[in-house]
C-alpha cells in the first residue's frame, strides 16, 4: 500500500456536527453550525467550541460568556446546514428553519427544542488560535428529550439519529460494532 505526503490541514473526522444557540438581552435568538467541538473534561464537565471571530454568533458568546450546545439528528441536518451556511445578521434561523426554542436552566440562552440534548455552557476561557479562537466552557447543565426515556429511566441517546461531520459530509451513526471494554471483557 502505497500512501501521498499532503500538505498539513484538519484531518480528524468524523466530528460531531453542532448547533451552537446565543442570545444577547433583548435580541432574537442565533444559532451558529461548529464542527469544531468537543469534549475537554468529566470532571468538571467542560466541553470546546471553535469560533471564527467574523462569525455574527463569536461577539455574542464573548458578550454573554454563554452558548448551549444542540446536538443534530437526522431530522435536522438541513436546519444544520441553512445555520452554517446563513449569517444570523440577515436571517432569523430560528423562524427559518421552523425551530423552536426552549428556555434555557442555567443559561439566559435557549436552547433548540427539537434537538435531543441541550448542552448549557458557561464560558471560563477564550483562546485565540488562528482562523478560529477555542471557546472552552464549562457544562452547566444538561437539557433531554424525554421522548428518548425508555420504561426503565434509561436515556437512549444512540437511538436519536446523531449525525456526524466528515470531510463536507454528513452522516447519521449507523451499526454499533461494540461497546467500551469490549476488548479485554471475559468471555
Amino acid at each position: 500500500m502505497s500512501k501521498q505526503s499532503w500538505k498539513p490541514g484538519n484531518m480528524l473526522y468524523p466530528v460531531p456536527a453542532v448547533m451552537v444557540s446565543c442570545q444577547r438581552p433583548g435580541e432574537k435568538a442565533n444559532i451558529v453550525t461548529i464542527a469544531w467541538a468537543g469534549t475537554i473534561c468529566s470532571d468538571p464537565a467542560m466541553v470546546s467550541i471553535s469560533v471564527r471571530p467574523e462569525r455574527y454568533s463569536y461577539d455574542i458568546i464573548k458578550e454573554t460568556g454563554e452558548f448551549t450546545i444542540n446536538l443534530v439528528t437526522e431530522d435536522l441536518t438541513f436546519a444544520t446546514d441553512y445555520c452554517g451556511v446563513k449569517s444570523g445578521r440577515d436571517v432569523d434561523k430560528f423562524k427559518d428553519m421552523k425551530l423552536h426554542e426552549c428556555k434555557g436552566v442555567n443559561v439566559s440562552c435557549p436552547g433548540i427544542e427539537e434537538s435531543p440534548v441541550n448542552i448549557e455552557c458557561k464560558v471560563k476561557q477564550i483562546i485565540p488560535l488562528g482562523s478560529h479562537d477555542m471557546f472552552i466552557a464549562e457544562v452547566v447543565g444538561v437539557q433531554i428529550s424525554e421522548k428518548y426515556m425508555d420504561s426503565t429511566g434509561k436515556f437512549n441517546l444512540n437511538s436519536t439519529g446523531l449525525v456526524a461531520y466528515s470531510h463536507g459530509e454528513y452522516f447519521e451513526l449507523g451499526k454499533k460494532i461494540g461497546k467500551f471494554g469490549y476488548s479485554v471483557r471475559k468471555k
